[in-house]
């Protein structure tokens, strides 16, 4: 009983640090990857599409994201558009991107209650005298590999149509229609257009998955060494 309560707690722990990894590959990749938005905005010819130079723009996404992590107050943003000074997102938008913040910020949230219950297990395994070389390694794998198994078939599912669940995907977390928004009067859609979302997910699926395959071979590795040497 209690080596099955040591796997189960060392399972809990390990699909937090896989919620935490996911978490941490999509902050990764808007926020800490120098250039993503440039590289991202040229490929897109983003500049013709919102009549506006790389470095206004650049501003303007900087500003946004300081926002979405609860850096910046409001998304009023002036700029210059086709050599006319305006404020950059309109009220639809400005409403939209406050749902989009409050799905970041739920997400930090999150992030940081897993990181909690990660500590409370590793406490409870200690109480329990679990053997970190042997036991852990091995509950920390299961818990991993079946998470990631998941999220294999996750990517594999939105790989065959992604627009489709991109659109099902806001359906889901956004209880308005303020997502559906007009190239022809909404600038935002005209920066992160469909090609900017799909090359995203697929560098946050990149970052987890060598991210988990790191965990995943550090534990092989001890549960082969400790079985070789079992003392």
């Amino acid at each position: 009983m209690n080596r099955f309560l040591q796997y189960t707690i060392g399972i809990i722990f390990s699909i937090c640090f896989m919620i935490v990894l996911l978490f941490t590959s999509v902050e990764a990749t808007v926020y800490w990857i120098p250039g993503y938005f440039e590289t991202e905005y040229t490929k897109y010819n983003v500049t013709e599409a919102v009549s506006m130079t790389m470095d206004d723009l650049l501003e303007v996404t900087d500003q946004m994201m300081a926002y979405l992590k609860g850096n910046r107050a409001d998304l009023h943003v002036p700029t210059t558009m086709g050599g006319v000074k305006r404020e950059f997102f309109n009220a639809r938008e400005i409403a939209h991107m406050e749902d989009v913040r409050g799905l970041f910020l739920g997400a930090v949230s999150i992030r940081r209650g897993c990181l909690v219950i990660m500590a409370l297990c590793v406490i409870l395994l200690f109480l329990l005298k679990t053997s970190f070389k042997r036991t852990f390694p091995r509950a920390v794998c299961v818990g991993s590999g079946l998470f990631f198994a998941l999220s294999a078939v996750t990517a594999t599912i939105i790989s065959t149509d992604f627009y489709k669940y991109f659109v099902l995907f806001h359906q889901m977390f956004f209880k308005n229609d303020l997502w559906m928004l007009d190239p022809s009067t909404d600038m935002l859609i005209n920066i992160v257009p469909e090609g900017f979302f799909r090359d995203t997910v697929f560098l946050i699926g990149l970052i987890f998955f060598l991210s988990v395959l790191i965990i995943l071979s550090v534990c092989l590795f001890l549960i082969h060494k400790n079985g070789k040497n079992p003392k």
